[in-house]
């Protein structure tokens, strides 16, 4: 299955707690971390849910 590779880029300081536990869910903490995960719907949704603090690393 395709895999897809996500960079924190923003910080979760003064986020939504849900935000703050969507980047734990996909295994990200700290600015600059970044974590692999299968192309699913399921990530997928997780990713739009904190767009504005992650991106997509071809």
């Amino acid at each position: 299955m395709a895999t897809i590779t996500v960079r924190q880029t923003g910080s979760p300081i003064r986020r939504k707690k849900d935000q703050r536990a969507t980047l734990v869910g996909l295994g990200l903490n700290k600015q600059g971390r970044t974590a692999t995960h299968e192309d699913t719907p399921s990530i997928r949704g997780m990713i739009a849910k904190v767009a504005h603090m992650v991106e997509i690393v071809e």
